[in-house]
């Protein structure tokens, strides 16, 4: 339907309605003119003739297209204060604003659908912004192309939630290429054995992998200079008991050097681990009925 009043005026309709009625006009020749199909145009000479003096093509809208349900604004101011609170928190190691967990959590909860970009709007005008750190360039990138290419396993000691009285461990392992979790555990120590157990329940639900991403943790990797003072041990460099373990069923271990901080699969596993201290943190909330 052509938008007449971004075209015309009400006067230049108006005389093209008189012309049509007086028949000097064809129909066809008029719609040609507007642009508008015989339906349209008929029910635009019905309601001319009807109230010729009151007659207008001006459209009014009731509600601006763009303006945002005054229940969902109020939810994603709430959300946002809520991040402001968690990033404000020291316990708690977030430093950004999740605007598409609001996003998510708006349709899940509220049934309430908001775009992105209005989400950020809302956060800018309200002053719910951080801009983003500049990033540190690297040249050290992972590439997989299916899934069990490469699993990352990794841990992270957080206090997950402001109302928990001490910090937990959380034991993940995300797949690569699928961004599948395909195990995740909370625990109040961490152990060698936890992640041993971790990689018996991966491989014998999923099968197993061609390789495992794994951090510099001590439990992992045994290195001279940083885990002993002696010289004189029967332990050798890299010897721990995850490692021995997936060597003794043919999986390639993968170890994030010392020296690539910002590698690719490190902020990966760190994006997870963001995410994850996100979605329990607000559930922990919730559960508590304190928001």
């Amino acid at each position: 339907m052509a938008q007449l009043h971004k075209k015309f005026t009400d006067s230049q309709v108006k005389e093209l309605m008189e012309r049509y009625l007086r028949k000097e006009v064809k129909r066809t020749y008029l719609q040609e003119i507007l642009g508008i199909k015989k339906r349209r145009f008929c029910t635009l000479v019905r309601r001319y003739r009807q109230n010729p003096d009151k007659f207008s093509i001006q459209y009014k809208r009731k509600k601006n297209p763009r303006s945002l349900d005054q229940k969902a604004d109020n939810n994603i101011l709430r959300e946002l204060r809520f991040e402001q609170k968690l990033i404000k928190n020291k316990d708690i190691p977030l430093k950004s604003y999740n605007y598409s967990f609001i996003k998510q959590h708006l349709e899940t909860r509220f049934k309430q659908k908001v775009f992105l970009p209005t989400i950020i709007d809302r956060a800018k005008q309200h002053g719910f912004y951080l801009k983003r750190p500049k990033r540190k360039t690297h040249d050290r990138e992972v590439l997989t192309n299916y899934a069990g290419e490469l699993i990352q396993h990794g841990s992270s000691i957080h206090k997950w939630s402001p109302y928990a009285k001490g910090k937990w461990s959380l034991i993940t392992s995300p797949d690569d290429f699928s961004r599948f979790m395909l195990y995740a555990i909370l625990l109040k120590r961490e152990t060698a054995r936890a992640h041993i157990m971790a990689l018996q329940a991966i491989f014998l639900k999923y099968g197993l992998p061609f390789s495992f991403y794994l951090d510099c943790h001590s439990i992992f990797r045994f290195v001279q200079g940083r885990d002993s003072l002696w010289r004189k041990h029967y332990k050798l460099t890299d010897e721990a008991d995850p490692q021995r373990r997936l060597k003794s069923i043919f999986i390639l271990p993968v170890y994030v050097s010392l020296f690539c901080f910002y590698s690719t699969n490190y902020a990966k596993l760190a994006f997870f681990f963001g995410e994850c201290l996100n979605s329990i943190t607000r559930y922990t909330k919730y559960h508590e009925g304190l928001y």
